[in-house]
């Protein structure tokens, strides 16, 4: 069975995107964004929230499309509504018995690319096995974190580390449970 892994920039004080979603202030260093497409090349499968889905459509996406076309794509929402003919799969709720089945047909570890309400979902149905951050050396203040409130702690296990210099780090954990 394949592992969702949390793949997701996010600032010092825990923000994967600023107030109105604006990701701006993130730095896009050459080495960053080459490795973070390195990883996107090995997921052939994907979960994402609403919110992230539609994040598309400020950079072109129209609805329907799937903006990872590499990998079979899920939108996780309660409210969205998309062309009958949509490249992605619209999951009206999250299951133990859908989230299982959708880890054992993955050929490959799944990109939970967004956002924190959706990974403190996956993460209390024990679903989520790893975390993959970007850590950016900026501090947004308010915005959307990186976790929506959840229940209990979380111990993580550092798998490895890139320190790209400047203050940006990747850190690849597993998730303990």
């Amino acid at each position: 069975m394949q592992p969702i892994v949390y793949d997701v920039a996010v600032s010092a004080d825990g923000f994967i995107a600023g107030p109105n979603n604006d990701v701006s202030a993130f730095p896009n260093t050459e080495q960053v964004v080459e490795d973070y497409f390195t990883r996107l090349s090995t997921y052939k499968t994907v979960l994402m929230g609403r919110a992230t889905y539609e994040f598309g459509y400020d950079f072109g996406l129209k609805p329907g499309e799937n903006p990872y076309p590499m990998a079979a794509s899920y939108v996780v929402s309660q409210s969205i509504r998309l062309p009958d003919e949509a490249a992605v799969v619209v999951r009206r709720a999250l299951d133990d018995a859908w989230l299982s089945e959708v880890r054992s047909i993955s050929p490959s570890p799944i990109y939970l690319c967004g956002g924190g309400i959706l990974a403190t979902a996956l993460l209390e149905l024990g679903h989520l096995q790893g975390l993959r951050i970007k850590r950016a050396p900026i501090v947004l203040g308010s915005g959307t974190p990186l976790f929506a409130p959840f229940r209990h702690s979380l111990a993580l296990k550092l798998r490895h580390q890139t320190d790209y210099g400047d203050g940006y780090v990747f850190q690849d954990f597993d998730i303990l449970t």
